[in-house]
């Protein structure tokens, strides 16, 4: 596309979701197969540009010598593929286990494409995902607008960006984003596992006993979840995300079963803060869900860092910065902005104040 055709869609939104052209689809649907595609029964990813490549360098160009530079720089270098980001080998591997799935035009995990950029921009992400042989021909391109609103719209149980904005934004909506943190990258090309590291608390489930735990003390925290062992937790942000990892789990099950040469690829872990008593509660609630992971490392204050660096998870989720400060340098990780851990803090003299304000 032009460089003029592209600034001519500067405020234009480009929303590709069908993965086939217009003659196609007439094509299609003469023969009665022209079904909508469906994605309500597939674990649908969504990913920022932000998130997928390194763009230091284009980012710095907009930065420090304005929109139009950033767009000049861009078509200059639309053919040269972007650096794998954060997120690049956690996707790309949850993209290779599309190969369960019992039909080609039926694969388990979807990943589209959400950007800031407007289409034209956005060519060198499409050629860049063309160029590393991604599986990824669904995008929205939104330029200057964050494109989570269509989270809910495209079924998505994960939402992945680099701009910690778009993800608190996110959050507050009730949606399923997490922020990609600069951390280490992990990325063996000999080792074509997937495993995927969460916190329980504010993550997989809701923050109602972490707001006890802030509220009171660690005993309470404890008594609390003693009491309450048989109750499941509400879910949290990635609760749903953790549920369509679990069709993928069993799917490999089924393979298993049929091929006693396939070794399982996919390995999740739950790597908490919390330590007997309270871990009962966490168990069942994953029971009660339909879920059993491989792993769980119930810590009770020691430093998770030291656990993920033997783990070395491809993909590690929590919702305090002050876990995933340590976590980062073991682990690509990410951060759920929600919940009691991530409101703002106010002082007792702050809140006296806000009371007499308010009576």
């Amino acid at each position: 596309m032009p460089l003029a055709l592209g600034l001519a869609l500067r405020n234009s939104t480009i929303i590709a979701i069908t993965g086939v052209t217009s003659m196609q689809y007439v094509n299609r649907t003469k023969k009665g197969d022209g079904m909508p595609y469906e994605l309500k029964d597939r674990l649908v990813v969504g990913v920022a540009s932000s998130a997928m490549f390194d763009l230091s360098e284009s980012d710095k160009v907009f930065r420090n010598e304005g929109e139009e530079a950033y767009r000049t720089y861009q078509e200059e270098h639309r053919n040269e593929p972007l650096r794998p980001g954060m997120a690049f080998s956690f996707i790309r591997r949850l993209l290779s286990l599309n190969d369960l799935s019992p039909a080609p035009n039926a694969p388990l995990v979807e990943v589209v494409l959400l950007s800031r950029n407007d289409p034209d921009t956005g060519l060198r992400v499409m050629n860049s995902i063309a160029h590393h042989n991604l599986s990824i021909s669904r995008a929205i391109f939104q330029q200057g607008l964050s494109p989570y609103a269509y989270v809910p719209a495209l079924n998505i149980s994960l939402f992945l960006s680099g701009n910690q904005s778009d993800v608190l934004e996110a959050i507050a909506l009730g949606l399923p984003a997490g922020y990609v943190m600069d951390s280490k990258k992990i990325d063996d090309p000999n080792d074509t596992t997937l495993r995927i590291a969460f916190d329980f608390d504010g993550v997989l489930a809701d923050d109602s006993s972490e707001t006890v735990m802030q509220h009171g003390n660690l005993a309470q925290f404890h008594n609390h979840e003693t009491a309450n062992v048989m109750e499941p937790h509400g879910g949290g942000p990635l609760k749903q995300f953790l549920l369509k990892i679990s069709t993928i789990q069993k799917a490999e099950e089924l393979k298993r079963k049929s091929d006693s040469t396939y070794k399982n690829r996919l390995r999740v872990s739950i790597v908490t803060a919390r330590n007997a008593p309270s871990h009962e509660r966490a168990i069942n609630t994953l029971k009660s869900w339909g879920v059993i992971v491989n792993d769980a490392f119930f810590l009770g204050g020691i430093e998770k860092r030291l656990i993920l660096e033997v783990l070395k998870p491809h993909i590690f989720f929590d919702d305090q910065s002050l876990h995933l400060a340590a976590a980062s340098q073991a682990a690509p990780s990410v951060h759920i902005p929600f919940g009691i851990t991530n409101q703002p803090k106010t002082s007792p003299s702050e809140t006296e104040e806000s009371e007499t304000t308010n009576q």
